[in-house]
C-alpha cells in the first residue's frame, strides 16, 4: 500500500529528530527557500514538493530507497526483501569489502588546473511573460541559451519580459532566470499563470487575500481568487539578464 509523500517526509524527519524549521534551513543550502509552513503543508497533505525538491529532501533525511518508502517494497532492490537483521549482515559485508585496501576502488588524482567558468544550458521560452497586461506562457515552444554557472543561480528556465510594470528592477525585454517551484513565500517575485495569462509579479498572500503586485506604482494589484480562478505558480525569479548585457 503506497504512502503519501507527506507522511514519508514526516516519518524520516522525526527519525532524525529534525524540526520542520531545521529541514527548511537545510534545503536553503541547496538554493531551495521554503518556510516551516510549506513543509507543514506537505506533511498535512495540503500540498506536495516538486520532484527536484523531494530529491533534496530524500538526501537530507537519508531516505535510502524512495520506491520502497512509497510502495512499502521495491522488487528491483534485493536488499529490500530482507528484514532488519538481514540488512545489517549485508551492510557488514559491504563494509568488510570497502575497508581493506585490496577491495577499495582506486581514486585517480587529477592534476590541478585553472578552472574555467562552466556554462549551463537553460530553456528560454519563446512567448514572453507580461510585466503589463499579461501574455500566455506557452510551455510547448522554447529555445536554449547558455548562461554562466555562477550567474544562473539554480535557475531551471528563462523567460523574456515585456512591459514596464516591474520597473525599476525589471525592464522591458530583460530575460529573467527562474527556479522552478510550485509554491512561493509572500513577497517573492515569481512567474505566474492566472486565467490563461502569464505574469512576472511579486506574490502577496496574507490576511488581506492573495494578489499579484507590480513594482511600478502606476499599476494596480491583480487579485487572485484561489477557489475560482485558474492559478498556477511556475517558479521563483532568481536572476535577471538585462538587455544591455546580451
Amino acid at each position: 500500500m503506497k504512502k503519501s509523500i507527506g507522511k514519508i517526509i514526516a516519518t524520516y524527519r522525526k527519525q532524525k529528530h529534525m524540526s520542520q524549521t531545521e529541514l527548511s534551513e537545510q534545503l536553503a543550502q541547496y538554493g531551495i527557500h521554503l518556510t516551516q509552513k510549506s513543509i507543514s503543508a506537505w506533511e498535512t497533505e495540503n500540498s506536495e514538493p516538486s520532484a527536484t525538491t523531494f530529491m533534496y529532501v530524500c538526501m537530507i533525511l537519508g531516505i535510502p530507497d524512495v520506491i520502497e518508502a512509497f510502495f512499502d517494497e521495491n522488487p528491483a532492490n534485493p536488499i529490500a526483501e530482507l528484514n532488519d537483521e538481514g540488512k545489517e549482515k549485508v551492510l557488514s559485508y559491504i563494509d568488510m569489502l570497502i575497508h581493506p585496501v585490496s577491495y577499495r576502488k582506486e581514486h585517480t588524482v587529477v592534476p590541478f588546473a585553472p578552472t574555467q567558468k562552466q556554462q549551463l544550458t537553460l530553456r528560454l521560452f519563446d512567448t514572453r511573460v507580461s510585466a503589463g497586461t499579461g501574455n500566455l506562457l506557452d510551455t510547448g515552444f522554447s529555445t536554449t541559451m547558455e548562461v554562466e554557472e555562477d550567474e544562473a543561480r539554480n535557475a531551471d528556465f528563462a523567460v523574456t519580459i515585456t512591459g514596464d510594470s516591474m520597473e525599476p528592477e525589471y525592464h522591458d525585454r530583460d530575460i529573467v532566470l527562474v527556479h522552478q517551484q510550485e509554491t512561493l513565500e509572500s513577497g517573492e517575485v515569481g512567474i505566474f499563470e492566472l486565467n490563461g495569462n502569464a505574469y512576472i509579479k511579486k506574490f502577496r498572500n496574507d490576511r488581506s487575500g492573495t494578489s499579484l503586485i507590480s513594482l511600478n506604482s502606476k499599476y494596480s494589484p491583480i487579485p487572485v481568487d484561489l477557489e475560482n480562478d485558474s492559478f498556477h505558480i511556475f517558479g521563483r525569479v532568481c536572476g535577471v539578464l538585462p538587455q544591455a548585457d546580451r
